[in-house]
């Protein structure tokens, strides 16, 4: 039911904007993203949004949707295959299965400029879409790893929380971290390389879920006590504060002592409280907020058949214990 009615949602804003009783058609430009349950993608929104107010009079309107749950991987895929055949200008889509997402365009093969917004499709798939815009996630993931050596200059055990296993921005943060960990490239795994160990049962992968999210890190502190690090690559389990404060509670002796850091991705609200008040040492924030402003921009250039840049990176930015920066005052 929940799917019905976010495609019936997306359906009646295009109807609207095709005109019905409107003095200026609309013609649609849709964001598409992994699930509207994730705070991270309400900042997304929130730039298009922005977006349509200082653009009133433009012939263009900014379709924010997805599935409820960032868990409908399939549900996803439905919606960009709804807004695509029922007609769209053109689509930024944040695949959360990426392969099966690729796997869908290419069989719709659209006539509208599609690119990819926040993540990315796989490498072989690239030519799907004409320009990504987002965070350089494998430099996400080298800072990630920068900020845990220098808390640990001598390594130790780590565990690393992922998201779906298929998506292609989460993934290449890992692999920065563990390449720039390592001082390797390509390796899979921390097997001891400059001190740095993922402890058996890591990475562990949340499917987006923050309450699964808060309940991998409540066992893995119980099953492993001596864990020198545990890297959220992505936000999920600051996102649901209450419950990350109740897990985080449970070993605040030994992150005050610094004997557990925690590294964490994305500088949301609730993330920041959560730096400020000692429960992660580092943060290593994204700007979702600039993907969904820029992207109706990029979109026009691309219908207009106007030159993209490819990829079109939105920065980064970092807090740690020398430098709060920007968690400080957010």
């Amino acid at each position: 039911m929940t799917r019905k009615l976010l495609l019936l949602s997306a359906a009646a804003a295009m109807a609207l904007a095709a005109g019905a009783g409107m003095a200026q058609e609309k013609k649609i430009l849709a964001i598409v993203v992994k699930g509207l349950d994730n705070p991270f993608f309400e900042q997304i929104n929130l730039g298009c949004q922005k977006w349509m107010s200082e653009n009133a009079d433009s012939e263009y309107e900014c379709l924010y949707t997805g599935p409820a749950s960032s868990a409908d991987e399939a549900g996803e895929v439905q919606i960009v295959d709804d807004l695509l055949t029922r007609g769209v200008a053109a689509i930024a889509i944040s695949p959360s299965n990426a392969p099966a997402m690729a796997n869908r365009i290419r069989q719709i093969a659209p006539d509208v400029p599609v690119m990819t917004i926040d993540a990315d499709f796989l490498e072989q798939d690239r030519d799907l879409r004409a320009t990504y815009l987002g965070t350089d996630n494998y430099l996400m993931g080298v800072q990630m790893a920068e900020q845990a050596a220098m808390l640990k200059p001598e390594g130790g055990t780590v565990c690393l929380q992922l998201g779906n296993v298929a998506a292609d921005n989460i993934n290449a943060r890992a692999q920065g971290f563990r390449d720039t960990a390592s001082g390797v490239d390509g390796i899979d795994r921390l097997t001891g390389q400059n001190g740095w160990s993922e402890i058996d049962g890591c990475p562990v992968f949340t499917n987006d879920q923050a309450d699964l999210a808060n309940q991998q890190m409540a066992d893995t502190f119980i099953a492993n006590p001596d864990l020198d690090a545990f890297v959220l690559i992505g936000g999920w389990a600051q996102f649901a504060p209450q419950a990350y404060t109740q897990v985080t509670d449970q070993v605040m002796d030994r992150l005050k002592s610094q004997d557990l850091i925690i590294i964490a991705g994305d500088t949301l609200p609730p993330q920041t409280k959560a730096f400020r008040e000692g429960r992660s040492h580092a943060q290593v924030g994204q700007r979702p907020f600039e993907m969904g402003y820029r992207a109706p921009d990029v979109m026009i250039q691309l219908i207009n058949g106007e030159s993209v840049d490819d990829p079109l990176f939105t920065g980064l930015d970092v807090c740690n214990g020398e430098d709060p920066g920007f968690c400080a005052d957010n």
